[in-house]
């Protein structure tokens, strides 16, 4: 475990060394910030929602976010209590706001892919595609702020993608439930 806590030790020192410029040095914390306490992916939800046509999928993408949220903040975060990056290492500097809850697994992260996973996998694929990307960005944006570790972040996307597949896994059997009575 101690050669994990190095090797992410190692890649967020690096990437403030030889990725961070004055340019993204303002820009990556409103990356973040577009999905503080999971605002993006609630708008995300509340647009499908209001969208007719995809009002199901809108659904569908709230049953995967609200059970994202409480394997994260409720079940995972709490009884792991992963101290944040630049609380242990002296010499990394946290970019935005000040985060007041435990590290892993990554809200940010898990929030956003878990309704661009849903997105991806029953809407066409711009829409999908495009919510990936952004969920991407979120997540690099956590570790370009040193506001997570490495694993963090991969655990939130694994958490999200999970969570999302699953709904849309249902989502998609009840829509062909559907299709059949008609």
């Amino acid at each position: 475990m101690e050669n994990l806590n190095q090797a992410e030790a190692g890649i967020l020192l690096w990437i403030q060394e030889n990725l961070r410029t004055e340019w993204l040095d303002h820009i990556m914390p409103y990356v973040s910030k577009i999905n503080d306490h999971g605002i993006l992916a609630i708008i995300g939800v509340i647009v499908l929602l209001l969208w007719t046509r995809y009002r199901k999928v809108g659904i569908t993408a709230f049953g995967s976010l609200a059970v994202e949220f409480t394997i994260v903040n409720l079940l995972i975060k709490p009884n792991v209590q992963r101290t944040r990056p630049f609380y242990v290492l002296e010499d990394l500097h946290l970019l935005g706001s000040l985060p007041t809850d435990f590290s892993f697994p990554s809200g940010h992260t898990g929030s956003a892919f878990a309704v661009a996973t849903v997105m991806l996998m029953c809407m066409p694929a711009k829409y999908g595609v495009t919510a990936i990307v952004i969920s991407a960005l979120i997540a690099l944006s956590r570790l370009y702020n040193a506001a997570h570790y490495p694993t963090d972040v991969l655990g939130g996307m694994i958490i999200g993608i999970i969570t999302g597949v699953i709904a849309s896994l249902l989502y998609k059997k009840y829509q062909k439930k559907q299709n059949e009575g008609e």
